[in-house]
């Protein structure tokens, strides 16, 4: 068994949003799963990225809205959203509270590489 709390776990902060890797390859090299906790803070977005692994997003608290390719939803706790593969997507926080969300993705991919290498950089949240 592994347990990893997310207070532990690898993180990357981007403009109003802390990504929690929980699971990935650089965790368990075989694992067909990569998993993070995210919190957005009112007024903060996610930027629009897409990647070959199919996604769920688990809204654990608040709401905003989630853009999937060319739709737009306003979302809410309890709420799981599914993302194919490859199609550009986001979430932006457009309440005055705090949105959490588990990401689940698979097959599995490097979150370090995505957030520091990927479409997810410092970079890309300053333009």
């Amino acid at each position: 068994m592994i347990v990893i709390n997310k207070s532990q776990a690898d993180k990357r902060e981007r403009s109003g949003l802390i990504s929690h890797f929980l699971l990935g390859q650089e965790i368990i090299p075989d694992t067909p799963l990569a998993v993070t906790w995210v919190t957005v803070e009112p007024g903060a977005r996610q930027k629009i990225h897409h990647h070959i692994s199919v996604q769920v997003y688990v809204i654990i608290q608040g709401g905003g809205l989630m853009h999937v390719g060319d739709e737009t939803h306003q979302v809410t706790e309890g709420d799981l959203i599914y993302i194919p593969s490859d199609v550009p997507h986001g979430i932006e926080n457009n309440t005055s509270q705090p949105l959490s969300y588990v990401s689940a993705a698979t097959p599995s991919f490097s979150l370090p590489q995505a957030y520091d290498q990927g479409q997810l950089t410092p970079d890309a949240y300053s333009k």
